[in-house]
């Protein structure tokens, strides 16, 4: 497709980009129209995005201009009547067009064949508060906003170092969308920053519909049947630069509050902010018990139920722990029913107000906790381990993570009922395999292409 090129007349120009923007259709596109030194320009710009201040600034600068000061070329009238840091000259309406809608400033002066583009803009955006997920003890109290460029700036606060190269792309040929590249030159591997820049810039979506999740998706495809994650996410920025210094990538979406880490492992994706802020036989401690809880989450109910089911297994100093009510439902329905109730109450908990959260978690512990065993449904050892998996649920920071050790604990627990001690083992075997086989790196199949 032909490009469009910014002609000397103001008249066509502006024809031109009203008609593309389609000016009279939306209400939040703004034309300003002034005279300079005898000449008329014109402002294009999206209402809620620019300073009012510094375009009030600029105006009034340009206002006092006498015709006979006037330059021959738009470098020059850039160079002395606007007093801007960041102008561009752009000769082409592709450009021009995505310039404006990205929020920045475009103004035509009629005899210059060219559109000033100025950068001038302010986004609508909340605090740099902490993240609610992702607390850490004694780090600093700072997170990722759905800005850009200030999750830039508050990656280059804590690396002041040339070595950062932000690279800024843009995708989607719908939505525009920017994303930046972070990575530190020397510590990152070659390779895998080629391919990931590769794989963005060739890139064919029409739109990110859900931002960073779609570009993800893009990059690393998730398996049909793996469902353990493959990138690792994060909303703090002390975060995000100690993943530059391991010479790791860095991308950031904007609309998103939250940093792409890649490439990364399930040993990354285990670990949380306090284990860098505490001495390291503290920090040794914190991931050895998140090890361990994990582990324990997806097998604690399997074994428990292998041992139910084969009860001359039972050691005589554990056999306090054996079911000896009668059970009015199998072991395995009760689990299963459990499992189920307790995602419908963490589903309930994200639409319930704040001011009601605390007096319906009362409710429910009452009510589904005492009742449920006193009416025969559920015994007292399975409320007990349920309990026990669903509060040791929460020591796990990364949320896709947490929900894959959950279906496999759902398949050992189904595989141990139906076939015993061969269906316990293996369960465990497609447990092992489903983590080892997971390509939580970037895929082969890049690499292969990258060397041919």
């Amino acid at each position: 497709m032909e490009k469009i090129l910014v002609s000397k007349s103001l008249e066509d120009n502006v024809h031109c980009i009203s008609s593309i923007l389609q000016i009279e259709e939306s209400f939040d596109i703004i034309q300003r129209d002034m005279i300079v030194g005898e000449r008329n320009c014109s402002f294009f710009y999206l209402n809620g995005f620019i300073k009012d201040e510094v375009l009030r600034d600029i105006m009034a600068n340009m206002h006092w201009v006498r015709n006979e000061e006037l330059p021959d070329t738009a470098t020059e009238f850039s160079k002395r009547f606007i007093p801007h840091g960041d102008v561009n000259i752009v000769g082409d309406f592709d450009q021009i067009t995505k310039s404006v809608l990205s929020g920045l400033l475009c103004l035509f002066v009629d005899g210059y064949e060219g559109a000033f583009i100025l950068d001038m803009r302010s986004y609508p955006a909340r605090g740099i508060d902490e993240p609610e997920k992702d607390k850490s003890l004694r780090g600093p109290r700072d997170g990722f906003v759905e800005t850009i460029v200030s999750n830039t700036a508050l990656i280059r606060r804590r690396i002041r170092d040339p070595k950062l190269i932000i690279k800024i792309e843009s995708v989607g040929k719908s939505s525009q969308t920017d994303v930046a590249i972070c990575f530190m030159e020397g510590r990152v591997d070659d390779r895998v920053r080629e391919i990931i820049i590769n794989k963005i810039e060739e890139l064919d979506l029409n739109e990110l519909k859900m931002s960073q999740q779609t570009l993800a998706e893009a990059l690393v495809p998730r398996g049909k049947f793996n469902p353990f994650p493959k990138y690792k996410f994060t909303e703090r920025p002390d975060t995000a630069a100690a993943c530059l210094y391991e010479g790791k990538v860095v991308i950031l979406v904007d609309n998103s509050p939250s940093a792409l880490i890649l490439p990364t492992s399930i040993l990354d994706m285990i670990e949380e902010p306090n284990d860098y802020y505490f001495p390291k036989v503290t920090a040794l401690y914190l991931k050895t018990t998140r090890v361990m809880i994990t582990f324990i989450t997806v097998f604690l109910i399997p074994i428990f139920m292998l041992f139910m089911q084969n009860p001359e297994w039972f050691p005589e100093t554990f056999r306090f722990i054996e079911i000896k009510d009668e059970m009015n439902l199998p072991l395995i329905w009760q689990f299963l029913i459990w499992e189920l109730a307790i995602d419908g109450l963490r589903l309930a908990s994200l639409t319930t107000p704040s001011m009601l959260s605390t007096p319906l978690s009362v409710l429910a512990g009452i009510v589904m906790g005492e009742y449920s065993v006193k009416s025969g449904w559920f015994n007292a050892e399975v409320m007990l381990y349920m309990a026990f998996v669903a509060v040791a649920n929460y020591t796990q920071p990364n949320f896709e993570l947490g929900y894959a050790l959950k279906f496999m604990r759902l398949i050992l627990m189904i595989l141990t009922a139906i076939f015993d001690l061969p269906g316990f083992i293996i369960g465990s075997i497609f447990v092992v395999v489903a983590v080892c086989v997971n390509k939580t790196l970037i895929p082969r199949s890049f690499l292969d292409v990258r060397r041919n």
